[in-house]
């Protein structure tokens, strides 16, 4: 098999799926390695309810990485996106993003939004080049090693997707 078959056979085995409780595991081991301040896993037990939205992304069979929406009136807010460092760089992070927005649309949520932090200028670049757009600031909004760190708030517009 060449590398292009190879590659073929490993995207058809990645699906996003909801996530489990099962789940938490591998979600907790992706958490820590992602983020300075990772969410602890009474956090994420808690997001298993009905306004809450919770895709794994699996990667036939390995947990690659997840992402938690919150459903309130007629707006998604994505909590949290995060993909395992072996999954990276492989468009993980855009199909799972792409996936919720499309479900989010399919559910009758109007929009979109997320805080994400100042620094974190690749994931700033990902959801700019699917539609979001910045619509302001929260100050200290995120827990960093020196202190605080502001968060950018963006938004995208589901009642035309």
């Amino acid at each position: 098999m060449n590398r292009l078959q190879y590659d073929q056979v490993r995207q058809n085995d990645r699906v996003i799926r909801p996530m489990v409780s099962g789940d938490l595991p591998a979600v907790m081991d992706i958490e820590f390695q992602g983020y300075s301040h990772p969410w602890n896993e009474t956090v994420f037990r808690d997001c298993f309810r009905e306004n809450y939205r919770l895709w794994a992304y699996d990667c036939g069979g390995v947990l690659g990485g997840y992402a938690i929406v919150a459903y309130l009136y007629d707006e998604a807010h994505l909590l949290n996106l995060c993909v395992a460092p072996a999954v990276r760089r492989e468009g993980a992070g855009r199909q799972l993003l792409r996936h919720l927005l499309a479900h989010a649309a399919h559910e009758g949520m109007e929009q979109g939004i997320l805080e994400v932090r100042a620094s974190n200028q690749a994931a700033i670049d990902l959801y700019q080049s699917e539609g979001f757009r910045v619509i302001g600031q929260r100050p200290g909004y995120y827990p960093a090693p020196e202190g605080r760190e502001d968060a950018i708030v963006m938004t995208f517009d589901l009642s035309s997707a």
